[in-house]
């Protein structure tokens, strides 16, 4: 069966614009069939986006995009797993308490670089989401310590002393995989550009992955070249890996240069259950 599909997304029950039901409501503009709700290191928005599909006649798949300690930006999409199961709402739990505890971190490392923000002001700008980064450089850029939001990232949020000094907190990705897979659900590798391995890393994490448990590869994604694109494909096609895309959108004033993606998939293996 193929649909029309954005298999990533965030609302603001993460680090996103729009609640869970605006962002539905976008996706039927956009002719989307088939959405995924992958909000970070939490399921909290998923009923609620059911409930808006449910009257909007659009099909939502419960998702979450989880953070995996052993590599920068590298993230694991979870979809249609059961929402009861207590497996991924634990981790989601430990994520959360570590995000808290690498805020006060974050908040340390600016007032070294004599940047002083308050927790407060940070929690405002998320305006009830979870905090990430996009919040404390919208904060520095307000505070007119930078110019943009790019700046406070490119200066600041991104550089290889941010991560020395801001270490992740996360869990591995072994128990991102099983918390998953023990909730019912299927796993897909998401950006894989943006962990910035060679072709040769990224094959040998992708074959272990496989033997963990992966199912897809994200390989359609607004930012991918053609060729990272085709890889990615190979990659799929070499460890017998089903494909997902999306736009990873989260609302033009966090990613202004990203809107909903439309892609024409094939998900009888994602939605058999």
């Amino acid at each position: 069966m193929r649909y029309i599909v954005d298999l990533h997304t965030h609302s603001t029950a993460s680090d996103g614009q729009y609640t869970p039901t605006q962002l539905v409501q976008r996706a039927v503009v956009r002719g989307i069939a088939v959405l995924a709700l992958t909000d970070h290191d939490t399921t909290e928005g998923v009923e609620e986006a059911a409930k808006a599909g449910a009257g909007c006649g659009i099909r939502i798949i419960p998702g979450v995009e989880l953070s995996a300690r052993e590599h920068k930006n590298f993230h694991i999409l979870g979809y249609n797993y059961d929402p009861s199961s207590p497996a991924l709402s634990q981790l989601c739990e430990r994520q959360r308490t570590n995000r808290i505890k690498r805020e006060e971190m974050i908040l340390d490392y600016l007032r070294t670089k004599d940047m002083e923000l308050s927790r407060d002001e940070v929690e405002r700008l998320a305006n009830g989401a979870v905090i990430g980064r996009p919040h404390f450089a919208q904060a520095l850029a307000r505070r007119g310590y930078v110019q943009t939001t790019r700046e406070a990232f490119q200066q600041y949020l991104d550089t290889a002393e941010f991560w020395e000094k801001v270490p992740r907190l996360e869990s591995d990705v072994r128990g991102c995989i099983d918390a998953v897979k023990a909730s019912g659900g299927k796993v897909s590798l998401a950006h894989p550009y943006q962990m910035k391995l060679s072709d040769e890393e990224l094959d040998g994490l992708v074959r272990q992955l496989a033997a963990w448990g992966l199912d897809a590869i994200e390989c359609f994604y607004p930012k991918y070249t053609p060729e990272q694109r085709a890889f990615y494909l190979r990659l799929a096609e070499k460890y017998d890996l089903h494909i997902t895309g999306g736009s990873d959108f989260h609302g033009e004033q966090v990613k202004p240069d990203i809107e909903l993606s439309a892609w024409d998939l094939e998900l009888s293996w994602l939605l058999g259950r």
